[in-house]
């Protein structure tokens, strides 16, 4: 995987963000989502890096990035903080401004990233997300089926971090085989780096402390923005797969996303929720026509 790429380790304000680097042309940052790494990237990434310089990352808590111990108030994994550790580490490697790519949770901190630092990102795609205010706010009983792990995992006094010890690779398994995209989307490579992850209880620790995050601080956080009228005004891309539990619950994922980044477009793609792994091809056609423009 990720041939002709390089890696890097790289010191931000708290902890180390572990890169992986390859092409040439204007900055393009990647951030993954749960239960993966950067690695998931690895089908898309060589495509993109034919008119970019790619950078993919592992956000702070998972693949090899730092895990730092979690705090009471999930500062620490809150997605502010999980946002400046990108900025600092593509301002380390010389791109003070880049556009940016996040699939899941790393959608979540490029959403975050955007609101915070708009001077740095030139573009920005979200790949199957709405924002988690949204998601809360409209949970219901299908919701809460569908993403039964966003509750599971916010539990305290280390439940979920105990329950999925006892069998990490079944829970690997079963998540990747969940939101619409079968069992065996994922290459063997990729599936063992997340497999090494999910091996490690101060990993598990970490995952568990960004769901938590995202269900308090991350939400008082965007509730201001959201009062303020704090949108994202730069050019952005929203793709989602038409199996993902966002094609299914939510109709119209671009309506409810213009409260948040009114100029936004984008479109389904035939896929569940993990696009660059299912959909690779289409992914990085997308993001290429996207990004591309200027």
């Amino acid at each position: 995987m990720f041939e002709g790429f390089t890696e890097r380790r790289i010191r931000v304000t708290g902890v180390e963000i572990q890169a992986r680097i390859g092409g040439a042309g204007p900055p393009l940052l990647l951030l993954h989502g749960f239960p993966q790494s950067h690695v998931m990237w690895h089908r898309v990434a060589p495509r993109l890096a034919q008119r970019f310089t790619v950078v993919a990352t592992d956000l702070r808590g998972y693949g090899r990035s730092s895990k730092p111990p979690g705090d009471p108030e999930h500062l620490t994994y809150c997605k502010r903080s999980t946002a400046r550790d990108q900025v600092e580490a593509m301002a380390a490697l010389g791109f003070d401004r880049f556009r940016l790519a996040g699939h899941d949770r790393g959608a979540r901190v490029a959403h975050r990233l955007t609101l915070d630092h708009p001077d740095a990102v030139e573009s920005v795609a979200f790949l199957d997300i709405i924002p988690t205010v949204e998601v809360f706010e409209r949970a219901d009983q299908a919701m809460a089926t569908a993403y039964f792990h966003w509750f599971f995992l916010i539990q305290p006094n280390g439940l979920p971090e105990h329950m999925i010890g006892l069998d990490p690779d079944y829970y690997l398994r079963r998540t990747l085989g969940s939101w619409g995209s079968a069992p065996d989307t994922f290459g063997e490579e990729a599936v063992a780096a997340y497999r090494e992850a999910f091996r490690d209880p101060v990993a598990v620790h970490a995952m568990c402390e960004d769901y938590r995050a995202a269900a308090g601080i991350d939400l008082i956080h965007d509730r201001i923005d959201r009062d303020a009228g704090r949108v994202v005004t730069c050019p952005a891309l929203a793709l989602w797969g038409s199996r993902s539990t966002v094609g299914r619950l939510y109709p119209d994922p671009l309506a409810i996303w213009r409260r948040y980044a009114p100029a936004i477009r984008g479109t389904a793609l035939p896929a569940g929720h993990f696009l660059p792994e299912e959909r690779p091809e289409e992914t990085a056609d997308a993001l290429l026509a996207f990004f591309g423009e200027k």
